[in-house]
């Protein structure tokens, strides 16, 4: 029985060497390796710098004056006519006929348009029938006067030799008397008439609209059938002006100044000015005066500027930059050669004066913050001396924590 309990005990005994199978298969280690791999692709995208969306400008260069004719001021603004008007008419009316189109040249007294003027002929006819039949009254009461006339005569002689009565000498005097003051108030009447007359004339001639000055039709902004009239009447379906017309040789350009540098702009001062519709044409100018008057909301002054020459390429209400020029010799502006500048919009500039950077993009889409020198300029777009090459691409919009190094998405102005 001891022998029987041994080996019960023995039966008890904890094998070392035999192990349990283990857990970890190369299923199960491949499985763990990617979703490991898995999520480190998940939070690389989720931590990866984001691109940040800006609006940015090429750098753009141009020629500075020569003969020492530097910029003191750039500043922008529109060609604008001295003499321009929408014509219109006098009175009420229905439009009957256009003879103007969009570009035509016309004439100070041309037919721009006519109304109808069948009201005012009837008008008109009236009027010259109510004045002939004044002045036929008038050559009746003249009869009856020269015949009361005669009788006075007569009676004044019988009454001087005894045989009329005074009594008889008075009625025809007054009579005589009455004719005349009725004579009188009839010429007054034909003057009355003529002037009704006129004013059936003038009424009738206001249905022909005609320019006011030569110039060049920009607009045509009436029909046939519509109604014109010189307010705005009828819910807006009653036109106010049949076309607009400009004297070409009128043109100017008018900018806005900044206030502060208002004291650079002088009277005379030669200007070089470049449409916006032809960036490479060097438009010669000078300054007419500075209007002495500023805005105080955009605190600016607003300066007149002639075209030295005119130009047909030159159209009103186009854009136009100009750059004031110091010490310099008007026809400087036009001769070729010159020092080369590049310029930037005033947006893409940052930080305070004298310490001035813009946001470059550089490689791979990514912020560069570069230090600049900005030229003597008051307005947009800026001369910079130093710290930019032309055909580089800045910041001119984007959030206010832009930083060196973030990747960008841009959209080109």
């Amino acid at each position: 029985m001891a022998s029987d309990l041994k080996d019960r005990l023995s039966a008890l005994k904890i094998e070392r060497d035999e192990r349990p199978p283990s857990a970890w298969t190369p299923i199960r280690i491949g499985i763990l390796a990617a979703v490991i791999v898995a999520l480190g692709i998940a939070g690389f995208w989720a931590l990866r710098p984001r691109a940040v969306r800006v609006r940015t400008a090429v750098v753009q260069e141009t020629t500075r004056a020569q003969g020492g004719a530097a910029a003191v001021l750039n500043a922008s603004g529109y060609v604008t006519a001295r003499r321009q008007s929408t014509v219109s008419s006098k009175i009420t009316g229905k439009v009957v006929d256009v003879l103007v189109e969009e570009g035509m040249q016309v004439k100070k007294g041309q037919v721009l348009a006519r109304l109808d003027g069948s009201q005012a002929q009837q008008a008109l006819g009236l009027s010259e029938a109510q004045l002939e039949a004044s002045r036929r009254v008038i050559n009746e009461t003249e009869a009856r006067l020269r015949e009361a006339t005669i009788r006075k005569n007569r009676i004044s002689g019988l009454a001087a030799q005894g045989v009329a009565s005074p009594s008889d000498r008075d009625a025809v005097e007054a009579e005589v008397d009455v004719l005349q003051a009725q004579l009188a108030t009839q010429h007054q009447r034909v003057r009355a008439g003529e002037r009704e007359v006129a004013i059936a004339r003038q009424n009738l001639d206001d249905t022909v609209i005609r320019s006011p000055f030569d110039g060049v039709a920009i607009s045509k902004n009436a029909q046939p059938g519509e109604i014109i009239s010189p307010m705005s009447a009828g819910g807006g379906f009653t036109r106010t002006g049949i076309s607009t017309i400009v004297d070409m040789s009128s043109l100017e350009i008018e900018v806005d100044v900044n206030e502060a540098y208002i004291q650079r702009v002088l009277p005379g001062q030669a200007v070089q000015a470049t449409l916006d519709a032809y960036r490479d044409w060097q438009i010669p100018a000078h300054v007419i005066t500075t209007i002495p008057a500023a805005d105080r909301q955009k605190a600016t002054v607003t300066v007149r500027i002639a075209f030295d020459q005119l130009d047909p390429r030159i159209l009103p209400d186009m854009g136009i930059k100009v750059a004031f020029l110091a010490g310099a010799d008007p026809q400087a502006a036009t001769q070729g050669g010159g020092a080369r500048v590049v310029r930037v919009p005033r947006a893409a500039i940052r930080g305070s004066a004298g310490e001035e950077f813009v946001f470059v993009v550089g490689r791979e889409d990514k912020l560069e913050r570069r230090a600049i020198k900005v030229g003597a300029t008051g307005d947009d777009p800026v001369d910079v001396v130093a710290g930019l090459a032309a055909g580089e691409r800045v910041v001119v919009e984007g959030p206010s924590d832009l930083a060196a190094g973030v990747v960008i998405a841009e959209r080109n102005e």
